[in-house]
This record gives C-alpha cells, sequence and structure tokens, in this order.
C-alpha cells in the first residue's frame, strides 16, 4: 500500500509515527524510509495544533498535554476553561473586543467566569476555529505582527471583506484558510 493511501489507526500521535505498510510489508516507522512529503505533512499538522494550543494557554491552563487533533477534540468536546479566553487576549493575537464579537459575549463569559464554569463546547469551538486560523496567519506570514494586520485589512480575494470578519462561521474560516494557503504557496493574496 502506498504511505500516502495508508490509514492511521485511532492511537496515532504526531509525537509517535505510524506504523505503515509498504508493498514489502515491513514498518516504515523508520525516519529513513519514509517519504519526505509524509514527515514533513505530519510535522506541520503538529507545529499548527501546538502553536494553537500555546495561544490556548498551552498546558497550565488547559490542563493536559495536546499533542494532536484528537486531544484538542477531546478538550473542547468538554469545554476549554475561561483562563484559555483570557491567554488569547494576552497573547495580543486578538483583542477581547474582537473576541467577544466572535465567540462569547462580554457579559456571557463573566457569568461563567464568575460561576467558575468552562466554556460551553460550542464557544470553545469558536474559540479554537478563531485561534486556528490566527495561528495559520503566523505561520503562512511568518510575523505575528503582520498576520494581525492581515487580519484586519479588507482583503480583494475575500471580496473586500476583513478575513477577521469571517471567522464567526466555519465556512468563512475555510475561506480564510484558503487564501492562507495561497500565501504559504506563494501564490499572492
Amino acid at each position: 500500500m502506498h504511505p500516502r493511501r495508508a490509514a492511521l489507526s485511532d492511537n496515532d500521535r504526531p509525537g509517535g509515527l505510524p506504523e505503515l505498510d509498504w508493498k514489502e510489508g515491513k514498518s516504515l516507522t523508520k525516519l529513513g524510509r519514509l517519504p519526505i512529503f509524509y514527515v514533513q505533512h505530519c510535522t506541520e499538522e503538529w507545529m499548527t495544533t501546538q502553536a494553537l494550543a500555546e495561544h490556548l494557554g498551552g498546558p497550565q491552563v488547559l490542563g493536559r498535554d495536546i499533542r494532536s487533533d484528537l486531544d484538542l477534540e477531546d478538550a473542547v468536546r468538554s469545554g476549554l476553561p475561561v483562563r484559555a479566553f483570557e491567554s488569547v487576549v494576552r497573547t495580543g493575537a486578538l483583542r477581547a473586543t474582537e473576541l467577544h464579537a466572535l465567540v462569547i459575549p462580554r457579559r456571557t463569559l463573566a457569568h461563567r467566569k464568575r460561576l467558575g464554569r468552562r466554556l460551553s463546547s460550542e464557544q470553545s469551538d469558536r474559540l479554537t476555529r478563531v485561534v486556528r486560523v490566527v495561528a495559520s496567519a503566523e505561520e503562512a506570514i511568518g510575523d505575528d505582527a503582520k498576520a494581525g494586520r492581515w487580519l484586519r485589512k479588507p482583503n480583494r480575494a475575500l471580496q473586500g471583506r476583513r478575513p477577521l470578519d469571517l471567522l464567526a462561521s466555519d465556512v468563512g474560516a475555510r475561506l480564510v484558510e484558503r487564501v492562507l494557503g495561497r500565501i504559504e504557496h506563494g501564490l499572492g493574496t
């Protein structure tokens, strides 16, 4: 089976490379035998997830290590701590007013904090989506300040809309991620 078509088991984590079957039926877990595109894809995915977890406050705020998208999904499903929202604001990647508009209203956040509750899974999903796109913009553009300006500036490829404004929905986030993909591959905008 070709490595691109190999199925990964549920136990696979980016920290440990998965077992893959090659036409000889031998293990490909040794780095020297894995195709470069496979290693690069796993590393890029892990780095984006790791960057996202760091924006959310890392293990000290999240209460767990986030090593894969499945770990992140588990954290989102159980609800992120309110401190994750505050960590995003502290990084300077987004302003509190922007996050209140995209993720959770200010009064609702204050209420959850006062009662010691976590964000709901829906609010956690919205926060994670916004932070994922911000982390992707920072990686694609290569400079945090420039990425912030890019997110807040009207974009021709998005018909004059600001990328940040589109992050309120999953469809809008995917549009922004497509533009970021074009930037990463040197196709502009």
